[in-house]
């Protein structure tokens, strides 16, 4: 018997030196992070289909189609702006109400779907990712990318909206993509570690929701956070300006300061948003990347 483990060992042994000696690495092994992300952008037009081909079939069975994509956030905003503005007072030292409202439900909604959709993208995908050979990062980008593509229609009649609630076209709306790029890098980054995390952590999907919502409520979405925080709450300055640095109200921010000419956020939201896109980004390609060869075992 032991002479049999001897010979495996031995045996195992002469492999290993072999495979070392004509550079051959397990199938499944990690690849060094720049050839990871040069095979990222290797299959960015498999990304692009598959992102492009789930819009298409989510809304396949419902009569209104692709329609549901801005009646859902518009039906959400219609409910906080009764609950908050109307029944509870919100909108009351807040200029143009509606467009404050639904410039928040839309950024934010947009952050909150990608994160969302990145935790169950390694988890939701197991046959996929067990039957073919890919960066895995591929699926969480994927999702963000249709999410994207939703936010590309909601904002078309954000604008429209703006407009007609009194709002004139600026120069700054040119800063529009901007804004959404940074926000699109931040997302990116947030859904690949979540991504890595729903994979081994199966509860956090459980856990997600109450997240999320609490989440919403501390980035200004239905609310003036200087003037509910500090004038009403009379708490210190310093909190309002911890969440003004909340990467959701950062982005929320700069876009009302855009879109609404009576808006003015402090400045340090602009940095809060570059910032949080980069950090965001190259932490989170980096955590997901270093557990490439755990997903989909188990």
């Amino acid at each position: 018997m032991s002479s049999q483990l001897e010979n495996t060992s031995q045996d195992s042994g002469s492999l290993a030196e072999l495979a070392q000696k004509y550079g051959l690495r397990p199938a499944i092994a990690r690849p060094r992070f720049p050839v990871y992300v040069r095979q990222l952008w290797e299959r960015r037009h498999f990304v692009l289909t598959y992102a492009t081909s789930r819009n298409v079939s989510k809304y396949s069975g419902s009569a209104l189609g692709q329609l549901w994509q801005v009646i859902t956030p518009l039906l959400n905003a219609a409910i906080y702006y009764v609950m908050f503005g109307l029944i509870l007072g919100g909108s009351k030292n807040i200029p143009n109400y509606p467009a404050f409202l639904l410039t928040g439900m839309f950024v934010f909604t947009y952050t909150q779907r990608t994160v969302t959709a990145g935790a169950k993208s390694i988890s939701g995908n197991l046959s996929l990712i067990r039957a073919l050979h890919f960066p895995r990062a591929s699926l969480p980008l994927a999702y963000t990318i249709q999410e994207l593509q939703q936010l590309v229609i909601s904002m078309g009649v954000l604008l429209v909206i703006v407009v007609i609630t009194g709002e004139l076209p600026t120069w700054l709306w040119l800063m529009i993509p901007v804004v959404l790029v940074l926000q699109t890098m931040f997302n990116i980054g947030a859904g690949l570690i979540l991504a890595r995390l729903g994979a081994s952590m199966r509860d956090l999907n459980q856990l997600l929701p109450f997240i999320m919502r609490t989440w919403l409520y501390a980035s200004g979405v239905f609310f003036a956070i200087h003037d509910k925080v500090v004038n009403s709450a009379g708490l210190p300055e310093w909190v309002a300006a911890a969440m003004y640095l909340n990467p959701a109200a950062s982005y929320i921010e700069w876009m009302r300061d855009l879109l609404i000419g009576s808006h003015t956020p402090p400045p340090m939201v602009w940095v809060s948003c570059l910032c949080w896109a980069v950090v965001t980004l190259i932490a989170g390609f980096w955590y997901f990347w270093r557990a490439e060869d755990r997903y989909g075992r188990g």
